[in-house]
């Protein structure tokens, strides 16, 4: 487990980008970027988008803006004494494809997670000029090493799949569906995408 000690050779050369995403830094990244991620993030998982959900069919506010904002599904374990937060690994995304299209709406720029999205979401995706980005599936201990800190936010009864905001530090991640409708998972698939 060493690569728990020490960063992985093919982190030393990510594009670094701030959260949340400033105009027009999301339009710039391509599928297929490696990304280090740094700034602030929200979290939700099966539970909280189901109460953002019922929140919006009545008609009250949701406890956070999430216009231009980065949504990361995780469901993090209990913090060892001394650390920030548990293992942080991605939430399978598709479980959150239902929802996604009316965060969407209301300005999320960009959701992480792990394997790929459905149609109708990279369609929302595509006309909301957001992104999707894959976090590593298996690295939840190391991903928890770029989280300096975690604040809840909501929904504190849903445990680890309450919403909170989470200040992340070169938190590696890949582009996987870009504004411009591309997929990373396809483009290697077919042969398109060489690599970096």
């Amino acid at each position: 487990m060493s690569f728990l000690r020490s960063k992985p050779a093919f982190m030393e050369d990510l594009k670094n980008v701030e959260l949340p995403f400033a105009e027009g830094v999301a339009e710039s990244l391509q599928a297929g970027d490696l990304i280090s991620l740094s700034g602030t993030l929200y979290t939700g998982r099966d539970q909280t988008h189901r109460r953002l959900m019922a929140l919006l069919d009545k008609g009250e506010a949701l406890p956070v803006d999430l216009a231009g904002q980065l949504l990361y599904y995780v469901g993090p374990s209990p913090a060892r004494p001394g650390r920030v937060i548990g293992a942080a690994g991605p939430t399978t995304s598709g479980r959150m494809d239902l929802y996604t299209p009316r965060l969407l709406e209301l300005g999320l720029k960009g959701t992480m997670g792990k394997g790929s999205r459905a149609l109708p979401v990279r369609e929302a995706m595509l006309k909301k000029q957001a992104i999707y980005l894959a976090a590593f599936g298996g690295a939840g201990a190391y991903l928890s090493k770029c989280i300096v800190a975690a604040e809840l936010v909501a929904f504190a009864d849903a445990g680890p799949e309450a919403l909170f905001k989470f200040t992340v530090k070169g938190f590696p991640a890949v582009v996987i569906n870009d504004v411009h409708g591309r997929d990373y998972y396809e483009l290697v698939k077919s042969g398109k995408h060489t690599s970096r």
